[in-house]
Parts: C-alpha cells; structure tokens; sequence
C-alpha cells in the first residue's frame, strides 16, 4: 500500500511543478532513481522511447509506464491520475482568473517569466537525455558510446535536411531501432 501512496506523492509532484508539458517532466523522473528503487535513469530513456512511440503525451506515457513498473496495472492507474489531477485543478482555477486578469500587467509579466524557466526545463531535459543515451555505458560508468553518437548526428543531419522534413517521427523511430538492431548498440 505505501508504494501508491509514494507514487501519488512522487507524480502529484511531478504533474503540479512540471510545468511545460511532458518533456518538463524528465528532470523529475531522473530524480526518483534517487529516492526509490523503481525504476533507474537509464529506465527513463527507455521510457521517453516508449513514451515517443506510443500515442498520447509524453509526461502521461512516462507516468504510466513508472507506475506500472512500480506496481502493475494498479500503479500505472495511480501515477497517472497524480499526473493528471494537478493539472485538471490548476486549469479549471486559471481558467477562472485568466477570464478576469487577462489584461492585467502582472498577469502578464508573469507568463513573459515562465517561459524561459519553460525553456530552461526542456533544455535540462534534452541534457540528461543526451548525457545518458551517448555517454553513459550499461555498468554506469561515464565514456562516450561512440556507435550511439554517431547515430544521433547522423539522424540529425537527415531529419534537418529540407525534402526529409517531412518525414513522419515514426519513421525515423524505426530508423533507430533498426540502426540498434543491425549495429548491436
């Protein structure tokens, strides 16, 4: 019973501060290894893949598949709905207040303010990503993996090349997996 009383603090956290959306939410993922034994940095990259190739948001993809290695069904269930519930109460308030403050100047000064904090989450994200995925081995130890290195400059010259662009994610997913497969990365 305590590990859903933990996942609903860890996510109702996660989902009140993350501000930003889902990718805002993997600084706070990178720090649960920290405090339980859920899941481990390395898990998070696995889960931003699956959470990438599935439908649906990122932050409730992730929060899904913790809980659900956390505790089963019953625990992906419970991190959601923490997820979410910050969430749907803060929308629902401002909602209310916008209606009225919209015009106001502290109002917003205030959002002027978020969002480079936005930013700066998205990029701390983006750094524990790539520090994990091209430079930390299996065994923890930190040294660059230089197939993996290669494969993310390579994928993203192509995705930036102008005719590629609009090329679909899914495609470029499958484009990794395979590279993985055929190179054993």
């Amino acid at each position: 019973m305590k590990v859903f009383l933990d996942l609903f603090i860890e996510f109702f956290q996660i989902g009140l501060f993350a501000v930003g959306g889902g990718p805002a939410t993997i600084p706070f993922l990178m720090d649960i290894p920290d405090r339980h034994t859920w899941y481990t940095r390395a898990d998070v990259v696995n889960m931003l893949a699956v959470s990438e190739s599935t439908p649906g948001p990122i932050g409730i993809n992730m929060a899904t598949y913790a809980g659900f290695s956390a505790a089963g069904v019953p625990g992906g269930i419970v991190a959601t709905f923490s997820l979410v519930l910050p969430s749907l109460i803060v929308i629902i308030l401002v909602a209310k207040i916008l209606e009225k403050f919209s015009t106001n100047p502290y109002v917003k000064s205030a959002f002027s303010g978020i969002r480079p904090l936005v930013t700066g989450l998205i990029a701390t994200a983006v750094y524990s990503i790539f520090q994990t995925a091209l430079f930390t081995a299996e065994d923890g130890s930190f040294q660059i993996l230089i197939p993996s290195a290669v494969l993310c400059v390579i994928l993203f010259a192509l995705m930036n090349v102008k005719k590629l662009k609009k090329i679909h994610p899914f495609f470029w997913m499958v484009a990794g997996a395979a590279a993985g497969i055929i190179f054993k990365m």
